[in-house]
């Protein structure tokens, strides 16, 4: 019986409930814990034992999360001499992220390669509609916002929809009628909440975006600081909300009608531009520096399935 890849996250936070009892968890490497709360060698023990349990793992962390922490994943795979560990920070928000793991962790149980899942990671993310509903965007960073939005940030009854993936989008709640522009497909909507009321999100945006079902979730460590609302563990003024494709039939269409190359630098195989696991573009000589930017995937993938909305092409 073949063994699914592992998928591991950086933060229990980022486990979503799997929907079903075929959908493996994910792995938790807490590498942003304390030296002595999860020491390098334990971690690498831990890796280890996923590599050897899996054959392949791609761990999913946070694009906002410090640099001691990436480095602390790199200085693992370093250590272990091993090229069965995909390091992914794609730009979604945390919850987005967890969003994105799940989808992985259904798509592990297919018949699809290390190399192709590892590189799906970055075409799923184009299909993932995150934001959050905050009380200010003055020192929001991550989506671009207008001076105008950042005057009425004063306004202590203010209150903002973001989105930051697939496109940026930034609305005053004034009104049933001020939504961000939503999926054109059918989606399953995930929310967390800060120190916010969530009824907009449960009620008027669930409703614009016509989500198929919607699921409380807590709101991951690393979702203040990345919504600019507090430090990690002191949430704010906030609500996250992240809409996805919740099927699994769907998500294998997407990804396996598009073309699979062979990776030039380390052999696996490969959906997109670049390799999940080397990081090396299907152009390159070499594999870019592990702190180098993650670009954008030059995907087409097809339709959703007979009965189904389209679903929009990915962004190059």
């Amino acid at each position: 019986m073949r063994v699914p890849t592992a998928i591991a996250v950086t933060d229990p936070d980022l486990v979503l409930g799997s929907p079903d009892r075929h959908t493996p968890t994910a792995a938790v490497l807490p590498v942003g814990a304390a030296r002595d709360a999860y020491p390098l060698d334990r971690a690498i023990g831990d890796v280890h034992a996923l590599i050897e349990a899996h054959g392949y793992v791609i761990v999913l962390c946070p694009e906002s999360a410090p640099d001691a922490v990436v480095h602390r994943l790199h200085s693992i795979r370093s250590v272990l001499e091993t090229d069965r560990m995909a390091i992914l920070r794609p730009e979604l928000p945390p919850l987005g992220l967890a969003v994105l793991a799940l989808q992985l962790r259904q798509l592990s149980i297919c018949d699809f390669s290390p190399g192709v899942l590892a590189s799906a990671g970055r075409l799923l993310a184009h299909y993932v509609h995150a934001g959050a509903v905050v009380g200010s965007v003055a020192k929001l960073d991550r989506v671009p916002v207008s001076l105008r939005a950042h005057t009425k940030s004063w306004s202590p009854s203010a209150q903002f929809a973001v989105v930051a993936s697939p496109q940026p989008q930034v609305l005053r709640v004034t009104g049933p009628d001020t939504v961000p522009t939503g999926p054109s497909f059918g989606t399953r909507l995930y929310y967390a909440a800060g120190q916010q009321p969530t009824d907009w999100v449960t009620g008027t945006l669930a409703a614009a975006w016509r989500v198929q079902s919607a699921v409380e979730t807590r709101l991951p460590a690393e979702s203040p600081r990345w919504w600019a609302t507090g430090k990690p563990g002191s949430p704010g003024k906030m609500v996250e909300f992240a809409a996805a494709i919740p099927d699994i039939s769907v998500l294998y269409q997407l990804v396996s009608s598009v073309k699979r190359e062979d990776c030039r630098w380390c052999g696996l195989e490969l959906i997109g531009d670049r390799c999940g696991f080397c990081s090396a573009r299907l152009s390159a000589e070499a594999p870019p520096e592990p702190y180098g930017g993650a670009g954008r995937p030059v995907l087409a993938p097809a339709g959703a399935g007979a009965g189904r909305a389209a679903l929009p092409r990915a962004g190059h």
